[in-house]
């Protein structure tokens, strides 16, 4: 008889965040993980079979607690804004899984279950076909990379830095935006581009 499982998948996939929000992503590991569970590494085989599994699991519990509910009594624009930046909340409390959003989206139930959610708001307001395709994938782009320039890559970095003290007879405009944008917080810098993304996307029934 096969020994009974004594583990879930949601606590390995917490020991694996704990790993990465401790060490930072590089860190994770088969044996990482099975030392934050107290087992052998070989017993952890038999409940996941890599770390490309690992990562699954990580970005499904980071997104499962996101409200997949758009708000009543607002606007099919408002509802999509709302859903959207649940995910970029979810995801900006673990910072070093940013990575994983992008190559483990498709096969996150969460994901599926915020896109599913996100679709419906959309044929409510009218797209359809080709439309609703470009407009979600869109949507898709820039939360992820939104997501990933505001922890890989923020206005207050030292790219930005860099950029403010170009030199100004060859790159005027350039320097002058940089130093201007090291003002700008990650929450503006996110709101007003989604803001920006929404405005953009033109509903048949608007």
């Amino acid at each position: 008889m096969p020994r009974p499982r004594s583990l879930t998948t949601t606590g390995i996939a917490a020991a694996a965040l704990a790993v990465i929000d401790r060490d930072g992503l590089a860190a994770l590991s088969m044996r990482a993980v099975a030392v934050e569970l107290g087992m052998a590494t070989m017993s952890l085989y038999r409940y996941v079979t890599d770390r490309e599994q690992l990562e699954g699991l990580v970005v499904d519990l980071v997104l499962s607690g996101v409200d997949a509910a758009p708000p009543e009594g607002v606007a099919w624009q408002g509802q999509v804004a709302t859903l959207v930046e649940r995910v970029r909340d979810a995801v900006g409390a673990h910072p070093e899984v940013v990575p994983l959003t992008l190559t483990h989206r498709h096969a996150s139930p969460s994901v599926l279950r915020w896109s599913e959610a996100v679709l419906a708001i959309l044929t409510g307001a009218g797209f359809t076909g080709e439309q609703r395709v470009v407009a979600l994938r869109s949507l898709l782009s820039y939360l992820i990379g939104s997501i990933q320039m505001e922890h890989l890559g923020p206005l207050s970095g030292v790219g930005t830095a860099m950029m403010a003290g170009l030199p100004r007879e060859e790159y005027p405009l350039l320097a002058e935006t940089a130093r201007q944008a090291r003002g700008v917080s990650a929450g503006e810098e996110f709101r007003h581009g989604l803001d920006v993304m929404m405005r953009g996307l033109r509903a048949p029934l608007d």
